[in-house]
Formats: structure tokens, C-alpha cells, sequence
């Protein structure tokens, strides 16, 4: 997959985790798409090393999105930890 697609799937997936997890966040969009596309490749590696699958296969892959999807949970919980603990 290519950047442009990459950052796709990062900001649907920031944006899918934010209305899982509401809340008052710091940052903005921005921060939600750049979790989005981290989470992406979280997800993807750890499909990889847990499970021993290749879980980014394709843009329409449903494992790709849920892969995204999970790794931008994890990291927005992180994230919410590390801002709530600088404050």
C-alpha cells in the first residue's frame, strides 16, 4: 500500500478509535490522524509477532482495518496516560 493510502486508512482509524474512546484529548486532528497511522503499523506488527499473521494485507481487507483500528485503541490509551500524567 502506498503513502496516500497509508495515511487514509491512519486518519479513518484515528477517527473510528476517538468515537470508540470519547473524550477530551489535547492535540486535534492532527494528533488523531498521526495515532491513526501509528496505530496502523502497531497493529500490523503485532498481527505479525502475536498471531503470526499478515494482518495488512490490502486497503479493503477487513484484517488491515481491524489491525488499524486495535493499534489506534492502544496507542490512544497511551497517549492518554502520558498527557494525563504530564498535567
Amino acid at each position: 500500500m502506498g503513502i496516500i493510502a497509508w495515511i487514509l486508512i491512519g486518519l479513518l482509524a484515528g477517527i473510528i478509535a476517538k468515537m470508540l474512546m470519547p473524550g477530551k484529548d489535547p492535540g486535534g486532528i492532527i494528533v488523531t490522524i498521526l495515532i491513526g497511522i501509528a496505530g496502523g503499523l502497531l497493529g500490523g506488527w503485532l498481527g505479525k509477532v502475536i498471531f503470526g499473521v499478515d494482518s495488512i494485507d490490502g486497503f479493503f481487507e477487513i484484517s488491515t482495518w481491524i489491525a488499524a483500528i486495535v493499534g489506534s485503541l492502544i496507542l490512544l490509551v497511551v497517549y492518554r496516560l502520558f498527557s494525563r500524567a504530564a498535567r
